[in-house]
């Protein structure tokens, strides 16, 4: 009975919408933007892969981001979730008159938060940490929050 109830929880896929914040390392660049993602379980308790992407605006540039993520869950409770994830980063950034096109590398850290253990709606904080393949080599830091979505 309580193995059928928590596979009943467990959405299809979950949705992530929020606000994103990136903050580069070593130069003096930093901007905010809209998230939305999409994540899914192909493997129970072992993987979990996520597709998002991020438009990050500042002051004279513009930088779209999309990533495909690879994170492996585990379960705190009944309410809270935790993640390790790594994948690789298309960024498309416009800035000053010069566009480009980079690779990039992307690690985070995932926080969700469930206040119902019904898994409809929820909360999300995923800081990151993002390495650019490209002439710039940028190292950056961000942090996206928002709300889940379950989709079942």
């Amino acid at each position: 009975m309580a193995s059928a109830q928590s596979a009943e929880h467990e959405p299809a896929a979950v949705l992530e919408l929020g606000g994103a914040g990136s903050w580069t390392l070593n130069g003096a660049g930093s901007g905010l933007g809209p998230s939305a993602a999409i994540e899914f379980t192909p493997i129970e308790n072992r993987l979990e892969i996520e597709a998002g992407v991020t438009p990050v605006f500042s002051r004279h540039s513009v930088e779209w981001s999309t990533d495909l993520l690879f994170k492996k869950p585990w379960t705190l409770s009944e309410k809270v979730e935790f993640m390790i994830g790594l994948g690789p980063e298309w960024i498309h950034s416009r800035g000053s008159g010069v566009t480009s096109n980079s690779a990039a590398g992307e690690a985070v850290l995932d926080f969700m938060y469930w206040p119902s253990a019904r898994h409809r709606f929820g909360w999300y904080l995923e800081p990151a940490y993002e390495y650019t393949l490209g002439h710039s080599h940028e190292h950056s830091l961000g942090i996206t929050a928002g709300l889940l979505i379950a989709i079942h």
